[in-house]
């Protein structure tokens, strides 16, 4: 239920009647804002922030012949006053109410955001240290690579989800930002304490400089940092989609009672959730493109930014916090296989360690390209061996690699059977593992 009224929560920031509200704040502040510098007199201040309204339908009216929203908004507004109205809207611009309105939209929405990352945060933390010391495969290019843990996948998560989230700090206060300065922005007509005590009164910082309009390369940074986090999301939910496959079956999403994987074959269990994070997270970048040529406008302004946010701004911040509140849920309840990573772990016999084993022959004098030569060609045995079907281990549970090893004349004059059978030791891999996590989380 919490889940569900963020996701409404953030809706209603977005619904019509939040676009009007956040108009009328604004139109408000003005007011007070002159009323503070003796234009407007205390009644008609009062008259106007008591009594002033909107009606959403009559705004559609008046749009239909206006074709202007603003000028239909602030003739409903007026039509809720008597003769104090005619203070409403004045000396400042469509854009002076209309983007410290959006600013105020979007700082509400963004805290909403940065709630949703520092839950995954937690998400992923707990998650971590839950298998810190879980033993797994690493890979690269889909390869076999060296030992690692679990915890020390997640503790990467964690980090970089970090990353966007220290940047979507700084990011609010880049979009929380007013304008009050007039047609142009040179302030003739609204003096800039004026703007000054509307944006005190919003709780925004007045921008330093503007035209028509604040200037859209605001907008489009706050969409850049929102398609980086969604990236990130979706690599989190790529490696989930990896980890679910069955050759690998290492986690899985969580599946509950009675539900249904296939129409056709009910034996499916799906990775549903991380493709859904994985398709969301393309339509959230799809949005940077649209907000970066926003930032050319003609002149002092043009209205083809307008079209283009009423769309991605909304739809940016219902998406995000959609995909964010749907990706926590799913690595809190994502289903960890330690047995199976084991398993995955000793599927090349051994050839994990091979370059614990290639270290320690320099120590002995080798060259780095005798050694070299001498770890491979003992692994590639084991690949050969592996392709013809053979057991990765023997009877006695040693790995084909150590076998090897043990048997390669050549190598046992460099070094003994002890110190190649220490080489095998997994504690040896994840010795810094408690380390990684002080720099990471502050706490071992």
């Amino acid at each position: 239920m919490v889940e569900r009224y963020a996701r409404e929560q953030m809706k209603k920031l977005w619904d019509l009647e939040a676009k009007y509200t956040a108009w009328l704040d604004v139109e408000k502040a003005v007011v007070k804002g002159w009323n503070k510098l003796g234009l407007i007199g205390d009644e008609d201040c009062e008259k106007i922030c008591k009594n002033a309204r909107f009606n959403i339908d009559r705004i559609n009216e008046i749009e239909a012949v206006t074709k202007h929203d603003l000028i239909a908004f602030t003739t409903s507004v007026s039509e809720s006053l008597g003769e104090e109205s005619r203070f409403v809207h004045y000396g400042i611009t469509s854009s002076d109410c209309i983007d410290t309105a959006v600013a105020l939209q979007m700082r509400d929405s963004l805290k909403i955001i940065i709630e949703d990352v520092q839950a995954l945060q937690v998400a992923i933390k707990k998650r971590a240290f839950e298998h810190k010391g879980t033993l797994m495969v690493g890979r690269s290019h889909g390869i076999h690579g060296e030992p690692i843990t679990f915890g020390l996948v997640l503790a990467i998560w964690y980090d970089e989800i970090g990353r966007h989230l220290k940047a979507l700090k700084e990011t609010l206060k880049v979009i929380s930002v007013g304008a009050i300065s007039g047609a142009m922005g040179n302030m003739a007509h609204t003096p800039m304490e004026l703007e000054e005590l509307v944006c005190e009164e919003l709780g925004l910082t007045p921008a330093p400089i503007s035209n028509q309009v604040i200037q859209r390369d605001r907008y489009a940074r706050l969409m850049s940092d929102l398609a980086l986090l969604a990236s990130s999301c979706e690599k989190i939910a790529v490696a989930i989609r990896h980890f679910q496959r069955t050759e690998v079956y290492e986690a899985e999403e969580y599946f509950s009672p009675g539900q249904k994987g296939s129409s056709a074959m009910p034996h499916k269990r799906n990775p549903v959730l991380s493709e859904n994070i994985t398709g969301l997270c393309r339509v959230i970048r799809g949005f940077v493109i649209p907000a970066m040529e926003n930032v050319a406008l003609w002149h002092e302004r043009d209205i083809s930014h307008s079209s283009v946010e009423r769309f991605i701004l909304p739809d940016v911040f219902i998406t995000s916090d959609f995909m964010l509140d749907r990706l926590k849920g799913l690595v809190e309840n994502l289903v960890i296989y330690p047995e199976n990573m084991m398993k995955n772990l000793s599927l090349t016999g051994g050839l994990v360690f091979s370059q614990r084993v290639l270290l320690e022959l320099p120590k002995k004098g080798l060259s780095r390209e005798e050694s070299y030569k001498i770890v491979q060609r003992n692994a590639m045995k084991v690949w050969q061996d592996l392709q013809q079907g053979k057991s990765a281990l023997n009877a006695k549970g040693e790995s084909l690699y150590l076998q090897y090893l043990l048997g390669d004349e050549a190598l046992r004059e460099i070094i003994d059977e002890q110190t190649i059978r220490e080489c095998f030791d997994y504690a040896y891999y994840t010795k810094n593992v408690d380390r990684i996590f002080a720099r990471v989380f502050g706490v071992s």
